[in-house]
């Protein structure tokens, strides 16, 4: 599956209610590498998927919270996507051809990022 397969697709409670859409993707890159790897970049890991009310728009970078100009840019873009939420991937229950689907205990987490 690739990334842009995820983005843009409904996102589904347990129950089958949409409760928004993919808007974006978190990922991570470790810390450390692993024994495994051969002294190169760690492979990232998903943090989660970014779940919007509205159909996908990009952040473009505002999300970070350290980030304030443009003043009206950054205030606009904040409040497109009010309501935006981080769930961590391990709250996904599966993936299907046309939906993301939650588990029954869904955390809805800040999607602000900060240093």
């Amino acid at each position: 599956m690739l990334l842009t397969d995820l983005l843009d697709l409904p996102v589904h409670d347990h129950n089958g209610d949409r409760v928004g859409w993919v808007s974006d993707m978190r990922f991570r890159i470790p810390a450390r590498p692993t024994a495994s790897d051969d002294g190169g970049v760690p492979s990232p890991e998903v943090v989660g998927i970014l779940l919007g009310p509205r159909r996908r728009g990009s952040y473009l970078g505002f999300e970070r919270t350290d980030v304030h100009a443009p003043v009206l840019l950054a205030r606009w873009i904040r409040w497109r996507h009010r309501g935006t939420c981080l769930v961590p991937w391990s709250d996904v229950d599966h993936v299907e051809d046309e939906a993301v689907v939650l588990d029954a205990h869904y955390r809805r987490e800040s999607p602000l990022l900060s240093r």
